[in-house]
C-alpha cells in the first residue's frame, strides 16, 4: 500500500499538471509614470517576463527584500526579464525618490499616486505584493509577503525558456 506521503505527492503532481493547462489571468492594462518622468504601460511588457513589485518605503519587509529584487533583476535582465517597482499611493514621492537613488535601483520605479495601478491588480493593499507575468502578459504567480527567491528564480527560468 502506498504511503500517505506518496499519495499526497502524486495528488499534488497531478493537480500541478492540470493547472498548467488552465487559462491564466491577463495582467491588467495600466499606464503609469516612472520616477524619471517617463510614461510607461503594461503593453510595453509584451514579450518579456516581468516582475511587478508593489512596495512602500515604510514597509520593513519591502526594504529587506529589495536587495534580492535587485539581484533577481540583475541576474535575468539580459535574457528578456524586467522589473517594475510600484510604490503605493500612501508613500511620499520624496521618500520613494530618495530610496531609489540611495539604493541605486536598476529598474523602473513608479509612484502609484492615485492607487489606480494597485486597484487594477486586484486592489493590492498589503506590501510587499509581487506579480510574475509571462511573455504573453499573463499573471503566473502572485506573492504576498517576501517570495521564496530560489523558487522564484526557478519559475523565471521556466518562463524565459518558453517561446
Amino acid at each position: 500500500m502506498p504511503s500517505r506521503r506518496a499519495l499526497v505527492s502524486l495528488a499534488l503532481a497531478i493537480g500541478a499538471t492540470m493547472l498548467g493547462g488552465c487559462a491564466r489571468e491577463r495582467a491588467p492594462a495600466v499606464d503609469y509614470v516612472l520616477l524619471n518622468g517617463q510614461k510607461a504601460s503594461s503593453r510595453d511588457w509584451q514579450g518579456k517576463v516581468m516582475l511587478v513589485n508593489f512596495w512602500a518605503t515604510s514597509c520593513t519587509t519591502c526594504v529587506a527584500e529589495m536587495p534580492q529584487i535587485i539581484a533577481t533583476h540583475e541576474r535575468f535582465k539580459a535574457r528578456g526579464f524586467d522589473t517594475v517597482a510600484v510604490a503605493m499611493s500612501y508613500d511620499p514621492p520624496a521618500f520613494v525618490a530618495k530610496f531609489a537613488e540611495t539604493r541605486r535601483l536598476p529598474f523602473g520605479v513608479a509612484i502609484d499616486n492615485t492607487g489606480a495601478v494597485a486597484g487594477a491588480f486586484g486592489q493590492v493593499q498589503m506590501t510587499p505584493t509581487t506579480f510574475l507575468v509571462n511573455k504573453r502578459g499573463e499573471i503566473v504567480k502572485r506573492f504576498v509577503g517576501q517570495p521564496d527567491f530560489a523558487a522564484l528564480h526557478g519559475l523565471i527560468e521556466q518562463l524565459l525558456a518558453e517561446a
